[in-house]
């Protein structure tokens, strides 16, 4: 028989307080329904908690705006699992993926990107994408951007039942963006259909037809690329094409197209559904902006901190031993910065269940974190918020009556538990302007 040596003060503290930590099921249905009022709860009950997903080991989240900011900015925490030096902690985003479908022979195509690499080889694949999507870059596009969101707002009327009710999201939100992300990558137009179906899938996260959304999408990309190398344009896929074999491999090439396709066109469009649906919700808001379309900016990016599509960043993984939010995190562990509860933290915005569009503008006021924070904030940052600003505008201008067509409360939304997306948005147009 064997007696334990009786534990410290400090081993008795670390026990009952690993005993505290709450578990959260990021797939609980209550979470997926309301996401900002659970991580609310969370947030103020405690810094720090335990995330579970089915099919991926646990790993650790944060809800408070300080602690997401340094998740996201401090170099000790890094996006590919891979480089924790002495350590092999499993990749949670490629266990998400495998759990989903992911096809075992693309999923390097989704590791060797922009969005998994740290340090000089994040600088290096970013480098090579990032002058498109500068304020300049974008600049050059608004007049374009401007175009199509009138011309989408103003086809809605073709969708529309004999009450004038149309899905907004299906026939606005996507078909926006996609357009715009294609154009500047340089997707032929017979093919939008095709990608912007594959990119659904995807951006959805689960389902049937994953996996041949994903094979399909490798194999239209090694053929695009094929294409642009002898018949260029001026589209980044034809740049990027043309630095294969000095700058890229196809294999970096094909993640670079993937990656920017999905993620420059599923947030947009969520962010444009989600914002649309927030702004019907608060006519005084939407009455605001009628009045005074100059705020349109800011009321953007309020509506990325209170409705933003992106609820939980992509884990890090510590490269040492790092004290956060009160609690050692060890190497090797893996951390979810939580934006949506960072983005409604009372300890950085007054009254955050408050929608305001005109918060952004208010001198000194904290930035939100929708686009996330540091060396991986959004690429694609700025171009997205040039699309919102156009979309929104469109619609003000084209529908002064446009209103939801059922109640707020009955809004249907994805399951995604990281990506808040509608799945509709019914509204209904109202008479046409005069």
């Amino acid at each position: 028989m064997t007696t334990e040596s009786p534990r410290s003060a400090e081993q008795v503290e670390q026990v009952e307080r690993i005993d505290r930590i709450e578990t959260v099921d990021l797939r609980d249905a209550e979470l997926v329904r309301n996401p900002f009022e659970t991580f609310a709860r969370i947030r103020e009950r405690t810094p720090i908690a335990r995330g579970t997903v089915p099919g991926v080991e646990p790993f650790w989240i944060v809800t408070r705006y300080e602690d997401v900011r340094t998740v996201l900015a401090d170099p000790r925490f890094v996006n590919d699992a891979a480089t924790v030096p002495g350590a092999r902690p499993a990749h949670r985003t490629a266990q998400v993926w495998r759990a989903r479908g992911l096809p075992p022979e693309c999923e390097r195509y989704l590791r060797a990107g922009v969005f998994d690499a740290d340090g000089a080889e994040h600088r290096r694949l970013r480098g090579l994408v990032h002058p498109s999507f500068t304020a300049g870059g974008v600049g050059r596009l608004r007049p374009r951007i401007e175009r199509l969101a009138e011309e989408h707002a103003r086809a809605l009327r073709e969708h529309a039942d004999a009450d004038g009710v149309v899905d907004l999201v299906a026939h606005f939100a996507y078909p926006l963006p996609v357009t715009v992300i294609c154009e500047l990558l340089g997707i032929p137009e017979p093919d939008r259909p095709r990608w912007r179906g594959w990119s659904s899938y995807l951006g959805r996260g689960a389902g049937p037809g994953l996996d041949e959304a994903l094979r399909a999408m490798v194999a239209a990309a090694h053929e695009l690329i094929e294409r642009r190398r002898t018949e260029p344009d001026d589209g980044l896929v034809s740049r990027l094409a043309a630095a294969e074999g000095t700058a890229l491999d196809r294999v970096e090439t094909i993640s670079l197209v993937l990656n920017l396709i999905v993620a420059g066109h599923e947030t947009t469009a969520t962010l444009i559904g989600n914002g649309t649906a927030a702004l019907l919700a608060h006519p005084e808001q939407l009455a605001r902006l009628r009045a005074d379309p100059g705020l349109l900016p800011a009321a953007v990016d309020e509506l990325m901190r209170w409705c933003g599509p992106t609820l939980g960043a992509l884990p890090r993984y510590a490269t040492e031993d790092v004290r956060l939010a009160g609690r050692l995190v060890r190497r090797g562990e893996a951390v979810m910065p939580i934006l949506a509860g960072a983005n409604h933290d009372p300890r950085v915005f007054a009254d955050p269940e408050r929608l305001d569009v005109g918060r952004a503008a208010a001198p000194r006021q904290e930035a939100h974190l929708g686009f996330g924070h540091g060396a991986h904030r959004c690429l694609g940052a700025v171009l997205a918020h040039e699309e919102a600003v156009a979309a929104f505008g469109a619609l003000l201008r084209c529908y002064p009556g446009l209103a939801l067509a059922v109640a707020p409360a009955e809004v249907r939304r994805g399951p995604n538990p990281v990506a808040w997306h509608l799945a509709e948005l019914p509204v209904r147009l109202g008479a046409p302007m005069s």
